[in-house]
């Protein structure tokens, strides 16, 4: 303490510095008191000022840390306060001749806050930071958090997109989910624990099973996997979030508090799709400055890379007894979705799961789902994975109608089936590589050869009528490409889509018998809406799209399209990802209706189709993957019913009363009653 070096430094004095050692000292050998907090305040504030660490701070925490690492437990607020200043921006870097002592004194700090969570417990607020610091102190970006304003209280969140580096508010972020409104991050890989001792091992030892209850063991099991490999630097943030989240369900005080933090923290695992640049990212890549391996991904799951879209990434297998929420959950009593108060809401059937080698499995998330009628009954049809594999199920009996189709190597994107008025059905797979295959799904053999183009990926297709008789296949690109194809050879006849916007979502909208609209959103949240029958496309012919005005004045950002019949005729559907519906008449282009409002927060709405139901109830049904639930809503009457499942709902068919929901580990059915 009486080296001339201290001369050089900014920030604090020795004189400064040892008041605090005193003060601390004196706390430490008592057992009690926190005369320690005022001088170290006065320190803090200057060795730390808006996110910049001065030198002094280099020379001080040696001797701060050794003090406070004999009684770790008296100690929290100092060590959440040492997690700010080892994830704030030096003013300069650390001189050579103090690196070694300020390297070693994070090491001992690490295991320190580590040691002083096990040993005292907190109020919640303030066990979120020092839960925080624990990771910032053992070297993980996640622990930049702490530079947050969380705001649990407000409940507004401020997240800073990495790909257009915009920033986005949300507000009523931080409610208190009954139930996790979306699926646990997968677990981290498999890492050595450090070698100079393991005091994480002991973190995951207190994360005892139902410390939030069964339905966020998902979330837990990640927490003690990422403690119990000591919090390695390449975990992705999420994962050291859900660590966090249990750390104060366990340690905060008081413990209802606790959890009710915990639970809340939680939601920082999920996702957020970037308004401006409409890409989704983790949000806990949204919390940190510049996140080392942030990619984008979509609501399937899949990640971006140099190449494309990857494959869907692996979720955990359906847990089998969840509840909560509104409405009801998937129950294991007889297949029979039960709403809250045990009343039927519909008889589940699990056609796709782990298992049949024959069917998708565990961790292949469906990616497109078609039904194709026949006089015999619907078949059900599903591609999932990574491969351009297709199945086809009786929709009857669950059983398969063919060994799996598969005419191209290349990931299905999407499905649909359609009726010449000349001949069969036809099926036709859209792969991500551009590729279109056409399908005789009675014999299972392709009518034929692949059709190859360069418009890229075949993300939506459906089918439209023209009055001349003719029934053509419609399909879309990201990139803008919308074609009207040939069904029996699936070479082009016409385009539509002048603007060239890229295409998210399409539909075909019936407005009379052999006539048929089509509806698309593009990735700007518009909506077009084009007529088949005009050979001009930027001819509106039949078609009035939405109103843009009206969008606009309801902040309506569309994702998805649909039809549906309401009100004695078939209007265009628009779902919004906080899963708020608009009706709109395609005839004029305005609203119909009131519509139907946002779900719940961290719902966003992934697959939306419509059916009907027996006594002529027409009704909307959105799914959400990250919700991981289900809103069935009629529009005549405004009546919703909201089924909470098990699964991450990826997309939707439906054959009358029976709902078809692709999911992230495989394919199940669902008798919808009203």
């Amino acid at each position: 303490m009486d080296s001339p070096r201290w001369r050089d430094l900014d920030g604090v004095s020795p004189e400064e510095l040892e008041e605090v050692l005193e003060a601390m000292a004196a706390s430490g050998a008592a057992g009690a008191g926190e005369e320690w907090q005022e001088p170290w305040s006065r320190v803090l504030g200057g060795l730390l000022q808006q996110e910049t660490l001065y030198s002094g701070a280099f020379a001080a925490l040696p001797h701060l840390v050794e003090v406070a690492a004999a009684s770790p437990g008296r100690f929290v607020g100092l060590w959440a306060d040492l997690g700010l200043m080892v994830t704030a921006e030096p003013a300069k870097p650390v001189p050579a001749d103090l690196e070694a002592g300020f390297t070693a004194a994070v090491r001992l700090a690490a295991r320190a806050a580590v040691r002083g969570y096990l040993t005292a417990g907190a109020p919640a607020a303030e066990c979120a930071y020092l839960a925080l610091s624990c990771a910032a102190l053992a070297g993980h970006r996640i622990g930049e958090v702490l530079w947050q304003s969380l705001g649990l209280d407000e409940g507004s969140i401020v997240l800073c997109c990495p790909g257009c580096e915009s920033e986005t508010e949300i507000a009523d972020f931080f409610v208190d989910p009954v139930r996790p409104p979306f699926e646990a991050p997968g677990l981290p890989d498999p890492a050595a624990a450090p070698p100079d001792g393991h005091v994480w091992g002991e973190v995951a030892g207190a994360l005892a099973d139902g410390a939030l209850g069964q339905e966020w063991e998902p979330f837990l099991r990640v927490a003690r996997a990422v403690a119990a490999a000591g919090v390695p630097v390449g975990t992705p943030g999420r994962a050291v979030l859900c660590l966090v989240a249990a750390m104060v369900a366990v340690k905060g005080t008081p413990d209802w508090a606790g959890k009710e933090w915990a639970r809340k923290l939680m939601l920082l695992t999920g996702d957020f799709r970037c308004p401006d640049c409409e890409q989704t990212w983790a949000i806990a890549d949204c919390l940190v400055e510049d996140p080392d391996g942030a990619r984008p991904h979509d609501a399937r799951g899949r990640v971006r890379t140099a190449d494309g879209w990857s494959a869907p990434s692996t979720a955990p297998a359906p847990q089998a007894g969840r509840t909560g929420g509104p409405g009801a959950g998937l129950r294991p009593e007889g297949g029979v979705l039960l709403a809250a108060d045990r009343t039927p809401r519909g008889r589940v059937k699990i056609l796709a799961g782990p298992g049949p080698a024959s069917a998708p499995g565990s961790g292949e998330g469906v990616n497109a789902l078609a039904v194709v009628s026949s006089p015999a009954g619907p078949t059900l049809v599903a591609a999932a994975g990574d491969t351009g594999t297709v199945f086809l199920w009786d929709a009857a009996d669950g059983r398969p109608v063919h060994p799996p189709l598969a005419a191209h190597p290349s990931p299905v994107r999407s499905l649909t089936a359609l009726r010449p008025p000349e001949g069969p059905v036809v099926l036709a797979s859209g792969h991500a590589d551009g590729t279109l295959v056409l399908w005789d799904p009675g014999t299972g053999q392709p009518l034929c050869e692949p059709v190859a183009n360069w418009l890229g990926p075949v993300e939506g297709m459906c089918a439209a009528a023209v009055p001349d008789g003719r029934t053509l296949l419609v399909t879309a690109t990201p990139r803008g490409a919308v074609r009207l194809r040939d069904p029996r050879t699936g070479e082009p006849v016409a385009r539509l889509n002048p603007t060239g916007r890229g295409i998210e979502s399409i539909a075909a909208v019936p407005i009379s018998p052999g006539h048929t609209l089509v509806a698309a959103s593009d990735t700007q949240g518009d909506v077009h809406l084009w007529d088949p029958a005009v050979d001009d496309p930027w001819e509106p012919g039949a078609a009035t799209p939405p109103g843009k005005r009206a969008r606009e004045d309801h902040r309506h950002r569309v994702a998805l399209v649909a039809a549906v019949r309401a009100h004695d005729r078939h209007l265009v559907a628009t779902g919004d990802r906080r899963g708020a519906v608009m009706l709109w008449d395609p005839a004029t282009g305005t609203p119909v209706g009131d519509g139907l409002p946002p779900d719940a927060p961290g719902s966003l709405l992934t697959a939306m189709t419509a059916t009907t139901l027996p006594g002529r109830r027409h009704v909307l049904v959105t799914g959400s993957n990250s919700g991981r639930s289900l809103r069935v809503w009629e529009p005549r009457t405004g009546e919703v019913q909201h089924l909470a499942l098990d699964v991450a709902v990826t997309c939707l068919a439906a054959a009358g009363p029976d709902l078809v929901v692709g999911h992230g580990a495989g394919v199940l059915t669902l008798r919808l009653t009203w």
